[in-house]
């Protein structure tokens, strides 16, 4: 079953995330991941989250192997170097 991690990211330090990006490029699809969408809120529909905050979303073949992604050495080193450049909470969906 096809399993969906969803990011939501703020961005504080640009230049320190674009450092997170570099060290994740390409890793996702190591996993067997492909990107579904990935951009910033253009308009909030309800609630009160801030404009400008980005969605990421990545589809996986099933929840081990988002699990893998997310647990690798690459990911978990990329994810330490991030630390301050962005406020960011991954959630896992399956189905």
């Amino acid at each position: 079953m096809p399993a969906y991690i969803v990011a939501t990211v703020r961005i504080t330090d640009p230049e320190r995330f674009a450092d997170y990006g570099r060290g994740i490029a390409g890793l996702s699809e190591k996993y067997g991941g492909e990107s579904v969408v990935r951009g910033p809120v253009t308009e909030i529909l309800d609630g009160d989250e801030p404009l400008g905050e980005r969605v990421v979303v990545t589809r996986f073949p099933d929840a081990d192997a988002a699990r893998g992604y997310i647990a690798s050495p690459e990911y978990r080193d990329a994810a330490a170097r991030r630390v301050g450049a962005a406020i960011v909470t991954m959630r896992l969906l399956e189905g």
